[in-house]
């Protein structure tokens, strides 16, 4: 007979096509709520972007190459619900919040989107070659990033932690001395690693035993170490991790909020989509589509007031 963590890491294992498929829901009668992994499935079914109007005035503010071709290209990581996954393995269908905030805009601007799935931490680099136009994948806005990137916000998201729901020991996570002696998984290149192993010495100084840090590029990875007890906590989005613990067979539990962080389409610096972009989310906030779209995945909690283009990093 299968011990109870047997079982669990079974279960977890079957979870992860879902679990793991974006990067990164607070409304309990939407994807957060109680149930299995198919909320997102069923998430994704909904539309509440076709029938979004083409806005002349924020149109009118894309550089004349673009409103030519009619296309802007995408770097998109597709990782796990609700930020950007794929609902349906067989066809390959990317849902989630990225999908629908870039279709939404494309569709105010009156532009075709071409997505192209990239691994997270390649992203940001290819946007400065010019391989892509803008580049989705949650991301934070940080003062690091903010030095070679602009960002264009439209959701308020950040970082956060989580454990194996039968570890009663660890406690919502308010100052990293707490994670002294413990082992983190986190995402390579992200701003949780860049905090991670920035301040790792606040062990040391402490004269306590140091944290370490294992990143990992696939997301998958990173709740199976933690199922496995190769790894002691998780660091990864709010909405992500809060999705994820609503999903009874992954066996996690969240933490809570650590930092939050505005996240936004990611350009090169000095892009010259980024104020048509701006002015495309302030007018799914206008007409109310952008509400819609929160609720549909269950992040009311992270809506913002408007879009701003590079705003400083949250203290």
């Amino acid at each position: 007979m299968r011990t109870t963590t047997a079982r669990r890491l079974l279960a977890a294992t079957a979870l992860l096509p879902v679990l793991a498929l974006a990067a990164c829901g607070s409304d309990p009668k939407a994807v957060g709520g109680k149930g299995g992994g198919g909320q997102a499935a069923a998430a994704a079914t909904q539309d509440v972007v076709s029938g979004i109007a083409r806005s002349d005035a924020a149109a009118a503010l894309l550089p004349e190459d673009v409103r030519k071709s009619g296309t802007v290209k995408f770097g998109a990581s597709i990782g796990a619900p609700p930020t950007a996954f794929y609902a349906d393995q067989a066809t390959r269908k990317a849902a989630g919040i990225d999908i629908d905030f870039s279709d939404a805009v494309a569709r105010v601007l009156g532009l075709t989107v071409q997505r192209e799935e990239a691994a997270f931490e390649t992203i940001l680099p290819a946007l400065g070659s010019g391989k892509y136009d803008v580049g989705t994948g949650n991301f934070g806005v940080t003062e690091a990033r903010l030095k070679t990137i602009d960002f264009v916000t439209y959701i308020d998201d950040g970082q956060g932690f989580a454990v194996r729901k039968d570890n009663t020991a660890v406690q919502p996570v308010t100052d990293l001395l707490q994670l002294c002696g413990l082992t983190i998984g986190t995402g390579a290149g992200t701003t949780f690693e860049t905090t991670l192993n920035s301040r790792k010495s606040v062990c040391t100084d402490a004269g306590r035993k140091p944290y370490e840090v294992k990143a990992f590029s696939d997301s998958g990875t990173v709740l199976t170490s933690l199922q496995q007890g190769r790894v002691d906590i998780l660091m990864s989005t709010i909405n992500g991790l809060r999705y994820q613990a609503s999903q009874e067979a992954s066996g996690t539990r969240f933490l809570g909020e650590f930092h939050r962080l505005d996240v936004g389409f990611a350009f090169r610096k000095g892009s010259p989509l980024a104020p048509a972009f701006q002015a495309a989310v302030n007018q799914l906030i206008k007409d109310g589509t952008y509400e819609r779209i929160l609720r549909k995945w269950g992040v009311t909690d992270s809506a913002i007031k408007e879009s701003r283009i590079s705003p400083p990093e949250h203290t």
